[in-house]
């Protein structure tokens, strides 16, 4: 889990970023306008800021500039404004990434977890233990009391994928251009037949299929 700054001045647009990004088990702390974000930012412990550029009191390029001069924590700029200059000021002032309005929450999503797996922030351990069944990411390998377990590397990667984003649907289109690249000759169902070997032999029960959309991996109460 990662602590993430949302700083939005639209009300709704903040809660429905705030309520999404808290699905996926992230701490989720919101502001409303530039001052506020340098305050709450200033307190420490955020791993993480989403920052709109149109905001009152400063400006996002504004606090962007000021958290560069004490932090190198990624910040993922959101806004309406499609300019060039716009983006190419965005990236001067030492921005991560750059999403415009109006987005998909999927992809904005994709985009936190890519910038914290990057940060070494919020990723999964290297280990990971599903009951008696015990996987080892960084090995590429899984035992359980047995001994080992018949897994291929992209089973592996896909779990590692599924978990890193936790409460998160991914479709299948999605999991086939993280894993396999957009022009692999791989066809969806391929993903179901991953998704049904992990089950069987990792005797994994937080794999949940969302009909007609995709998989999540989601831990039960």
């Amino acid at each position: 889990m990662a602590t993430l700054l949302i700083v939005e001045d639209d009300k709704r647009t903040n809660e429905a970023i705030c309520e999404y990004l808290k699905s996926a088990g992230h701490k989720i702390i919101p502001a409303y306008d530039g001052a506020d974000a340098l305050q709450t930012f200033g307190q420490g412990g955020i791993d993480l800021v989403v920052l709109d550029i149109m905001l009152p009191k400063i400006t996002g390029l504004a606090v962007l500039h000021e958290i560069r001069k004490k932090s190198v924590v990624p910040v993922l700029m959101l806004t309406a404004i499609e300019d060039e200059y716009t983006q190419v000021m965005s990236f001067d002032e030492q921005a991560d990434d750059y999403i415009i309005k109006p987005f998909s929450m999927v992809l904005l999503g994709r985009r936190v977890t890519a910038l914290l797996r990057r940060s070494g922030k919020g990723i999964i351990s290297d280990i990971a233990t599903f009951g008696d069944v015990t996987v080892d990411f960084s090995g590429y390998t899984a035992h359980d009391q047995s001994g080992k377990i018949d897994i291929t590397p992209k089973e592996i990667d896909l779990l590692r994928l599924l978990m890193e984003h936790k409460g998160l649907v991914l479709t299948r289109s999605q999991i086939l251009d993280d894993l396999w690249g957009m022009d692999a000759p791989v066809i969806d169902r391929t993903i179901d037949t991953y998704i049904k070997n992990l089950r069987k032999k990792l005797r994994l029960d937080c794999i949940v299929t969302v009909k007609g959309i995709g998989y999540k991996y989601e831990v039960r109460a």
